[in-house]
């Protein structure tokens, strides 16, 4: 029987191969706020939701882990992360989920625009998870909530900073972090706003563990690898509704597909990675 969080790993041919997906934004109908555009836009979020996990998981790659990087929700509701977790149960893969802003978030108003919209405090789903470890034989995958209750932006607390030095310097199998926000600036004004605050900080903290290879992240409904210190930083789209690149201002990409990103990190300590949007 699958059990919840996913801990360790064994692929067959020494390869993991990892499925992310991110920022769905689920709400359940009895949340929805009573206009046809929001009810007919979280419906579409669903479906691309579970769209999204039945063509992966179609595909002609196995899948060894997936990985949900924050914003399951859009408003806070046990109900919706039910729905999410029996889905994820019934693909018998083993999986992990962090939470994103929205996770521990509500937004009040969303005919307003975006900037005066009221941020709601609310309390974190035990399922979703912080200082957590996932092992493979090769890989160590280490998972931080970088949500911070209330706010849209994100930070990584001493404790989760001192954890994670502390996981890397008692392992030096090659290292994939998962949170929600962004490391790195997205070259959006906006969105980098919200990104993880003390993105400085993190980086020098960590400036020295060479084994760790790749970060991935949510939150900005758009796909980008950056480099950084020997680190691939990778940003991947959302399963919902996407946010236009290179824009200072709040702006949706009308023309992106939902999507998703695989990952295949090897025996050798080599990854790639690839992002593939929903048919259309």
């Amino acid at each position: 029987m699958l059990s919840y969080p996913a801990c360790k790993i064994n692929a067959v041919d020494e390869q993991l191969n990892v499925l992310q997906i991110t920022d769905m934004h689920l709400t359940t109908p009895t949340t929805l706020e009573a206009t046809t555009a929001l009810r007919e836009d979280q419906s579409q979020c669903q479906q691309h939701f579970d769209s999204s996990l039945k063509q992966a998981l179609a595909e002609d790659i196995r899948c060894d882990l997936i990985l949900v990087t924050g914003d399951l929700v859009s408003k806070v509701d046990p109900l919706t992360y039910d729905y999410i977790f029996d889905a994820l149960k019934k693909t018998q893969i083993p999986f992990a989920c962090i939470a994103g802003n929205h996770d521990v978030t509500d937004e009040l108003g969303y005919d307003l625009p975006f900037d005066q919209r009221q941020l709601i405090a609310r309390s974190m789903d035990s399922r979703l998870l912080n200082q957590h470890v996932i092992e493979s034989e090769y890989w160590q995958l280490l998972l931080l909530d970088s949500s911070v209750s209330g706010k849209i932006s994100g930070v990584l607390a001493n404790a989760d900073l001192d954890w994670l030095c502390q996981q890397l310097d008692n392992c030096d199998k090659p290292a994939l972090l998962a949170l929600h926000h962004h490391v790195l600036p997205m070259n959006s004004e906006w969105i980098d706003a919200h990104m993880v605050e003390n993105a400085e900080e993190f980086w020098q903290r960590i400036d020295r563990y060479e084994q760790l290879r790749v970060i991935i992240s949510g939150h900005t409904h758009q796909e980008q690898i950056r480099h950084k210190n020997g680190v691939t930083v990778y940003s991947t789209p959302s399963t919902c509704y996407q946010f236009l690149p290179n824009k200072d201002e709040f702006s949706y990409d009308e023309q992106a597909s939902a999507g998703y990103r695989w990952l295949q990190l090897a025996n050798n300590g080599n990854l790639a990675s690839w992002v593939k949007r929903l048919d259309t």
